[in-house]
């Protein structure tokens, strides 16, 4: 696997920051680079890898961001894509008996990929697919 990591890297926010770093773990696959907890034992910085991409995960709240889990909001304004070069079908399947709500079923679309749309436990939006877009 390649130590390189892409220079885009989403952050998301969430009510239970501990709770969705395991979650994404255990079931979308990421894997902990760093998670970094208070003295309370809240995690306040996650980097989460999957392949050559990641997330960073934090706790929603009042901070100079004051960015919010889905859950504080009437409505989701963003979603993540990750690729899958093969076993779509096989990670579907783990996603949805680790609890994501479906939001597209794994389809196979006009321009050639394999994908669907879940929902986290706290609202995010995740696509995965065969889909990789040409850096040309």
């Amino acid at each position: 696997m390649s130590t390189e990591i892409s220079p885009v890297i989403p952050f998301l926010r969430y009510r239970d920051s501990n709770a969705a770093v395991d979650w994404l773990t255990a079931v979308f696959g990421f894997e902990p680079v760093v998670v970094a907890k208070d003295d309370h034992g809240k995690v306040v910085h996650a980097s989460l890898r999957f392949g050559s991409g990641a997330v960073m995960i934090g706790p929603a709240g009042d901070g100079p961001l004051d960015v919010r889990s889905p859950l504080d909001l009437p409505a989701t304004s963003q979603g993540v894509y990750v690729y899958l070069a093969d076993g779509v079908a096989a990670h579907y399947k783990q996603a949805t008996e680790g609890g994501a709500e479906v939001v597209l079923p794994l389809a196979d679309m006009d321009y050639g990929s394999t994908e669907y749309t879940v929902r986290d436990p706290e609202g995010h939006i995740w696509s995965f697919g065969s889909y990789l877009p040409s850096a040309e």
